[in-house]
């Protein structure tokens, strides 16, 4: 009789990102020689490093003549998958560098859920490498908080996601994302000819984060300037991963950040449902406190994190 439990699936080869960084030596110099070269390596143990990553992953990466070496096709998919390794690894590393807060010159962001889950660690990888002198610690709390921390000082610079900014603070936007209205697959609502109304919206007990959220302030505050309060909630939690996950499994429907849900949707673990009369989108904001004038390391924070952004406000 067939065992009725799956079998383990087979441990994937373990990387070394140094011979990873190698291999896009080669794709980048054209030789193995020049990338033994950048490397400061000999140029047999880079042959060796190489071959020793071909067997690691079952692939010819290198098509080795007397004349020289080149990538195969293999080897030219597999570079570019590197690449995204490498840099991963570099946002890893800047994110670990930010929270342990071990140089002397130091930046203290807070950042709202949603923008540090997705939106921080670019930004920290980036300015690591501009700024490898600077630390950059990031503390994460909801919207709310954010403005508290930055207002009494304990913070630097805060990122928000509420539809307004709270007196005595400045603000400059740095992105916008769109709030989505998510629901499981089977949801009876993604089998609607019509879109949803806000007042369907409103009427719906939905799942929701906690007060002080800005996610939870800015649909509040789109649906009140219909006239419309929403009813009260079918469940508050504190992160957005839970909220995935009960929305997910058929609790209620939730209005989330597009950042948040993205991965979730091209699983197929939600569904994303229109609504009319409602217009979604949001701004991103950086904060800071008085003078107007951002000046220093913040200043360079928030120049970087609006980089390649389609609106951008004036920091100074």
């Amino acid at each position: 009789m067939a065992d009725p439990i799956d079998p383990a699936p087979s441990r994937p080869p373990d990387l070394d990102l140094s011979v990873l960084q190698l291999l896009v030596h080669v794709a980048e110099r054209g030789s193995l020689g020049a990338a033994a070269r950048s490397a400061g390596m000999a140029q047999p143990n880079v042959s060796r490093s190489l071959a020793r990553l071909e067997r690691r992953l079952g692939l010819t990466l290198l098509q080795r003549s007397p004349s020289g070496s080149s990538l195969t096709t293999e080897g030219s998919l597999v570079v570019q998958w590197a690449r995204d390794v490498l840099d991963a690894a570099e946002r890893l590393r800047a994110g670990a560098a930010a929270l342990v807060g071990e140089r002397s010159s130091q930046l203290t962001v807070a950042a709202s859920m949603t923008v540090a889950e997705h939106l921080v660690p670019t930004w920290l990888a980036a300015y690591h490498r501009a700024h490898a002198d600077v630390t950059v610690r990031v503390e994460v709390h909801n919207s709310y908080d954010v403005f508290d921390l930055v207002r009494d000082g304990s913070c630097d610079l805060g990122f928000v996601e509420s539809p307004g900014v709270s007196r005595g603070l400045h603000a400059a936007v740095v992105a916008h994302d769109h709030l989505v209205v998510v629901v499981a697959p089977g949801h009876p609502w993604t089998r609607r000819r019509r879109p949803l109304t806000a007042s369907e919206l409103a009427g719906t007990p939905l799942i929701v984060r906690e007060p002080g959220s800005g996610t939870r302030l800015t649909l509040e505050s789109l649906l009140d300037r219909l006239g419309l309060s929403p009813v009260a909630p079918a469940l508050e939690l504190s992160s957005n991963a839970a909220i995935r996950g009960s929305v997910a499994a058929g609790l209620a429907p939730a209005v989330l950040s597009n950042l948040a849900v993205a991965d979730a949707l091209r699983a197929g673990d939600l569904a994303t449902v229109d609504v009319a009369g409602l217009d979604l989108r949001r701004p991103l904001r950086a904060i800071w406190r008085p003078p107007r004038r951002l000046v220093g390391p913040a200043a360079d924070f928030v120049r970087l994190a609006r980089v390649g952004t389609a609106e951008v406000v004036p920091v100074l």
